[in-house]
């Protein structure tokens, strides 16, 4: 498994693995990797020849300054899981190499309209980040395909259209959200989670399930009164919302009568960590 740092020596073994006709797969991380990283690298493997996976807290998706100091780095421990996955290449550039001329003063890509709302709005300049970091990768790398998970739906919206839009050759493949037993999605927000917490974080994927079911079977005026229910659930077990409704699963629009595929999204805190989830489902009437 070879560690790169510099752009330069990259961007050499790319030209090489290139020439080689190798299919590349690419898995953007921040680090602190958990079994939904691993399940992402896998499904790598069932496309590509040669699997990197990227390393790089990114700064300018951070819109809280402690949220980046307290983000968790396990580098030696993210290098031992990616070995036994036998990765070819990790990318862990130090942030000089990303953003030279510094944060501020950096050219920056961003997708209208869809990274303004919902998460876009609760955390503003997130998803800017998000798209410059990896369409900052997607030149370096060049990859054939482009691994995700489902956790975060808005972003996995709005990388797509970057790729549309910016014309990239590269092919986007979507995981399935991952579950603990107990239905938490994997996330490394959380390890802040303490023991308490730990015990209450369940039930926001328990009333979203619940919520699902019963808004798919009834008439669009009886929607938001079984959301408001499941709002106060969610504040009765100590929960604080950001967003907790449904949204046309394409778009995040408002779903109008002749849309059937929507995803209730949730963006909650629980304490000082912030959990984010959805479900996507179908409308029946």
């Amino acid at each position: 498994m070879y560690i790169i740092k510099k752009i330069e020596i990259l961007h050499k073994k790319i030209i090489f693995l290139k020439k080689t006709n190798k299919r590349i797969g690419l898995v953007p991380t921040m680090g602190n990797l958990h079994n939904g990283h691993v399940k992402l690298i896998l499904l790598a493997k069932k496309y590509a020849d040669i699997i990197i996976v990227s390393i790089f807290i990114n700064p300018m998706q951070f819109n809280n300054l402690s949220d980046l100091k307290n983000y968790p780095q396990t580098f030696r421990q993210d290098c031992a899981i990616l070995k036994e996955k036998n990765v070819d290449i990790v990318f862990f550039p130090h942030i000089d190499q990303i953003y030279p001329n510094g944060i501020k003063n950096q050219t920056f890509v961003e997708v209208p309209k869809l990274s303004k709302i919902l998460e876009g709005q609760a955390r503003p300049g997130h998803f800017k980040g998000v798209t410059t970091i990896i369409a900052k990768l997607f030149n370096f790398i060049q990859p054939d395909f482009a691994f995700f998970g489902e956790k975060d739906y808005q972003q996995l919206l709005i990388i797509k259209i970057l790729v549309k839009e910016l014309n990239y050759m590269i092919k986007i493949i979507s995981l399935p959200i991952i579950r603990l037993k107990n239905g938490l999605a994997l996330s490394s927000r959380n390890n802040n989670l303490n023991s308490q917490e730990n015990k209450i974080a369940p039930y926001l994927y328990k009333i979203i399930r619940e919520t699902c079911e019963k808004i798919a079977k009834e008439e669009s005026h009886v929607r938001k009164k079984i959301i408001d229910t499941s709002k106060n659930l969610l504040i009765q077990k100590g929960f604080s919302i950001d967003v907790f409704n449904i949204y046309d699963s394409k778009t995040l629009k408002n779903p109008s009568k002749k849309i059937k595929k929507v995803v209730l999204l949730a963006s909650v805190w629980l304490g000082k960590t912030r959990l984010i989830d959805n479900k996507k489902f179908s409308l029946i009437n």
